[in-house]
């Protein structure tokens, strides 16, 4: 049976945003605020907005019927002519996008991303099983990676990647993407979320319409997980929770009541980690939440 979601609509706009970013994105030993903002390029076979950075996410539009190329992989492209691109935290500074126009002539656009430097961020007092992992543990882990791999590989025909994302919750951001971690002195891999503290239960909204692809109730790094598939390979994960109040296979919209902030897996203390993904690359959340319309 289908629960019944409310629905709010938690409003992150890009002036705060940015204030959030303000010292906490560094490059070349300044801040990156005043330049970690949505641009457009316009050529007369393609059009692409975003923000142009390393752990950034683009929108493109061509004419319906042409074929999209990044780098020579192909992309995904609506039947109307629209797709995304995700890049990852140490994508390459320079990219080269071909549009291959239904006629069959093809176009070349090469532009550059914004080369970020990432903070340093040390945690202490996680559980230390889940720092070092005990062989018995490392099959469950691997399992788990697969279900997660797994979902993040769906690519539906849904159209919610088109929309404007909201934030999931409301609490002060304790962590960022791409920070290095260091877990009770033992470096690990980078974040690639943005944190969210609040109290255990504090309810956590679908930052923009999908359908649910994974429901976890206690993973061994994430806790409660849920995954959104927000539509051609953009998906949102929601880790460390308490409880999740959607059902896998559910259609949300925008702003429904999916889930309350917990504290399992690796974590010191109650706060939501939101991650996005286009694919298997990993997208900085809170430029996500700067493409306004």
């Amino acid at each position: 049976m289908t629960k019944k979601l409310t629905k709010m609509e938690p409003k992150l706009t890009s002036r705060m945003v940015k204030s959030l970013l303000l010292g906490l994105v560094f490059i070349s030993g300044s801040v990156l605020a005043d330049q970690l903002v949505k641009r457009s390029i316009e050529e007369s076979f393609v059009k692409l907005e975003g923000v142009f950075s390393q752990g950034g996410l683009l929108r493109g539009e061509v004419a319906p019927g042409s074929k999209v190329l990044l780098d020579g992989t192909e992309v995904r492209v609506t039947p109307a002519g629209r797709f995304t691109l995700g890049f990852g935290r140490d994508a390459e500074k320079r990219q080269s996008l071909s549009i291959v126009k239904p006629g069959g002539k093809v176009e070349a656009l090469q532009f550059e991303l914004i080369q970020r430097e990432y903070v340093t961020q040390s945690i202490t007092g996680v559980p230390q099983k889940t720092v070092t992992p005990s062989e018995d543990k490392l099959k469950r882990i691997r399992q788990e990676t697969a279900l997660v791999k797994a979902a993040r590989k769906q690519n539906s025909d849904l159209l919610y990647f088109l929309d404007t994302f909201v934030a999931p919750m409301k609490g002060p951001i304790t962590g960022v993407y791409g920070s290095q971690r260091i877990y009770n002195g033992v470096p690990k891999r980078p974040h690639f979320g943005v944190d969210y503290a609040g109290p255990v239960g504090s309810p956590v909204f679908s930052p923009a319409g999908g359908k649910v692809s994974l429901v976890h109730d206690d993973m061994f790094y994430s806790g409660g997980t849920l995954i959104i598939d927000h539509g051609y390979g953009l998906s949102s994960t929601f880790i460390h929770l308490s409880e999740v109040l959607a059902e896998e296979g559910q259609v949300v919209k925008q702003g429904d009541l999916i889930a309350k902030v917990g504290s399992g897996g690796r974590s010191t203390g109650p706060h939501l980690d939101w991650r996005v993904n286009w694919y298997q690359t990993r997208i900085d959340p809170q430029l996500v939440l700067l493409l306004e319309d």
